[in-house]
């Protein structure tokens, strides 16, 4: 089947995480799936989405709390991990789509917690890594965060820094301005 570029699923996750090591038996997996679909014909976003994902081999510890604003209680009624990438296979397409995030991270946290909890991984073969489209495009020396990149652009970040669905809709906002650039100066 051919790639869709019609749209772009941008992602964002966040996983359990402690002010140090894990405790002892406990891995770091995602909680939470941020995604934004972007429109590549007008260069908008669409719509965001929260997916989140109970837990199995970790607990959500207060520093991880603090972070992301994620509290326990918020996942008594979440799905599984696998329930979440069935969602992302079949209402968004996410096999056959470009998928695009800040950086490398969510793929490899993608591929290692799939693989972990024997779980199809969710996405095609063609990942965009916005952050270093980001530092390229700009001529700079190395990468840069997710809200460097928005200080550098005199911009205000929306929603929550650290939660999956607002940091999701502020790369897919990031990413909109550079392929929007890329067209302005188009041959």
């Amino acid at each position: 089947m051919a790639r869709k570029l019609d749209q772009i699923l941008v992602v964002d996750v966040e996983s359990t995480c402690w002010d140090g090591p894990p405790p002892e038996g406990e891995e770091s997996e995602i909680i939470e799936i941020g995604l934004c679909v972007v429109d590549v014909g007008k260069l908008e976003r669409m719509s965001k989405h929260s997916l989140l994902v109970r837990p199995e081999r970790s607990t959500i510890s207060p520093f991880c709390t603090e972070l992301t604003t994620l509290t326990p209680d918020m996942f008594e009624a979440a799905g599984s991990l696998r329930e979440a990438v069935k969602r992302l296979k079949q209402e968004f397409d996410s096999k056959d789509r470009l998928w695009a995030s800040w950086g490398d991270y969510d793929r490899r946290q993608f591929e290692r917690v799939c693989s972990a909890a024997g779980v199809g991984y969710p996405f095609g073969i063609t990942h965009l890594n916005v952050k270093s489209l980001f530092a390229v495009s700009l001529g700079l020396k190395h990468e840069v965060g997710l809200d460097g990149a928005y200080d550098m652009l005199n911009l205000p970040m929306e929603g929550t820094h650290h939660r999956g669905d607002d940091d999701a809709w502020n790369i897919a906002g990031i990413l909109c301005r550079l392929l929007g650039a890329a067209r302005a100066t188009k041959p």
